[in-house]
């Protein structure tokens, strides 16, 4: 392994940067977007139940808030449905916003990597096609093996490289907008329950 980072270029460290940085956010991002720490299955009928039995004070609302992306949604409607639906509506979007923001978070630095790396391995292959024919023009066109196995090491190295870093980075890029879309789907319709029953347009 070591001989073949030593083969790439100068290029091949950056690239391992951006795969050292890809991995950390696709781990990070797997663990943050989970179901059950989004949207975890028993809040909502424990909100329910809490709003029934008189139960949801100041106090409570605030640790509902704390308890996961969904509950800070809930708790900006609970907190506000005494002003009236539209007030109601706007604090629960502001929340959902800023829920989404953070569901988001480094998805466009991972992007970003998905981007630049193929491309840092067309530039450790240009800089490996130099380094090819400036071994053939010293030699006067007969060339330098050692110079020449350099070069082309260089030059499939440092492409293979970049893409091996691009591929899994866009798929997981890919993976997590849908993932984020998908959750923000499912928080809506949470909290456009939340609105419907509060102001009496529909049963719990």
């Amino acid at each position: 392994m070591l001989d073949i980072i030593k083969g790439g270029g100068l290029l091949i460290w950056p690239i391992l940067i951006c795969s050292v940085v890809a991995l950390a956010i696709i781990l990070e991002r797997l663990w943050a977007l989970r179901t059950s720490r989004i949207l975890p299955a028993e809040l909502a009928s424990t909100v329910w139940t809490l709003w029934r039995n008189n139960q949801l004070d100041a106090g409570s609302i605030r640790q509902l808030a704390l308890n996961s992306p969904l509950g800070t949604v809930l708790a900006a409607g609970l907190a506000n449905h005494k002003h009236g639906r539209e007030v109601m509506q706007g604090c629960i979007e502001q929340a959902g916003r800023q829920v989404v923001h953070a569901m988001e978070r480094y998805l466009n630095t991972l992007g970003t990597i998905a981007s630049i790396s193929p491309y840092l391995g067309l530039l450790g292959s240009v800089l490996g096609m130099m380094k090819v024919f400036a071994g053939f023009s010293a030699a006067h066109g007969a060339g330098n093996p050692a110079v020449l196995a350099g070069g082309l090491s260089e030059i499939l190295i440092t492409t293979a490289a970049g893409l091996a870093v691009a591929i899994p980075s866009l798929m997981f890029y890919r993976y997590f907008q849908g993932r984020v879309n998908e959750l923000s789907m499912r928080l809506e319709e949470e909290a456009v329950r939340l609105i419907a029953v509060l102001h009496g347009e529909r049963e719990e």
